[in-house]
């Protein structure tokens, strides 16, 4: 009988080709960039990152409970690989390769889990330790970074809207009917604490520059923010810390938010004083200023410009559309603009 073929990821195709690196930048290699995310939007900034010879790192949120993950979660009781999965593609040596291919593909006989899902939870299981079978899976890819999970503690996220309605579990959550107000995480297991993961302060602490998203606000990058130790991780690096605001409200979560309003969200959850830089979007084409897939595109205006550096944040603009994938960012404008800041 003939198998299904494989499907792969979406989030981690072309868009992701290598960018390739640049005369002059090797100067580079000496800093060290920590990208704060999970999903799709972290593994574009460490691509991007990547290609400008820096060395990267992320710490990617784990309160995943959707889709493969979700069902790993409930099933075997692993720790959460997705967004993991996804970073640590990111990060391959050789993403065209066969087995960086491979990593990414989705059986759709086998309920649509992704083979980097099955491998890190199978090597969770055999080697008893999640951080092991990160590193055995950063060896097979050749991985030119590292993923570091913000908390191996087991955790659940919950929120309330700007209604005041609570919502619990991290897919809840994104696909809110109604936009957030905050978000909080509590342990899967009662009377559990919430310990953020070592070597993910570590890294933080000694980064010179740290990358917040893009990605979804709450889900994925607040997330991190919310594990214990993080922001004073954060606040002791004296690290330049960079925000990629998102450029569409297509999600639940974050639906009719400007730029100014990400910002407040982040400061509410921990940020206040210390994000030193926006990169916001300014659309070059009127065409482009069309709603994107029944979402709004989220562009900066001039009294959020004015907002921002009252507040003593510098602000870095482009033109950020992305023709294949509308809603995202453009791999080259994301490239160039970080290319602009991180000096």
């Amino acid at each position: 009988m003939e198998l299904p073929k494989f499907t792969h990821d979406p989030s981690l195709t072309s868009q992701f080709k290598p960018l390739g690196k640049k005369h002059g930048e090797s100067e580079n290699a000496s800093k060290r960039v920590v990208v704060i995310g999970g999903g799709t939007g972290a593994p574009m900034s460490i691509r991007c990152l990547l290609s400008l010879d820096y060395q990267v790192s992320a710490v990617v949120a784990m309160a995943d409970d959707g889709g493969s993950t979700g069902e790993l979660r409930k099933q075997a009781g692993v720790t959460p690989p997705g967004d993991v999965r996804k970073c640590l593609a990111a990060f391959a040596a050789h993403p065209d390769d066969a087995f960086a291919q491979a990593f990414k593909y989705r059986f759709p006989f086998a309920d649509n889990h992704a083979l980097g899902n099955l491998l890190l939870a199978a090597l969770e299981d055999a080697s008893g330790s999640f951080p092991e079978a990160i590193e055995i899976c950063e060896q097979l890819l050749q991985a030119r970074g590292h993923v570091l999970p913000s908390t191996l503690t087991h955790v659940e996220l919950a929120g309330q809207t700007r209604q005041g309605h609570l919502i619990e579990g991290q897919a809840s959550v994104c696909h809110s009917a109604e936009p957030l107000q905050k978000v909080w995480l509590h342990p899967s297991h009662l009377g559990q604490l919430i310990e953020a993961y070592g070597p993910a302060l570590d890294a933080l602490e000694k980064a010179d520059y740290i990358i917040l998203g893009p990605g979804s606000l709450f889900t994925s990058i607040i997330a991190n923010l919310l594990v214990p130790g993080i922001v004073e991780a954060i606040r002791k690096s004296h690290a330049y810390v960079v925000y990629v605001s998102n450029i569409s409200d297509s999600q639940g979560e974050t639906r009719g938010f400007c730029v100014k309003d990400q910002i407040e969200a982040l400061y509410r959850h921990g940020m206040e004083d210390l994000i030193n830089c926006v990169l916001a979007d300014a659309p070059r084409h009127a065409s482009h200023e069309e709603t994107l897939s029944g979402a709004h595109r989220v562009s900066l205006t001039k009294e959020e410009r004015r907002f921002l550096e009252a507040l003593g944040i510098a602000v870095t603009t482009r033109d950020f559309y992305n023709d294949e994938h509308p809603g995202w960012h453009s791999v080259s404008a994301l490239r160039s603009a970080l290319k602009k800041v991180l000096q």
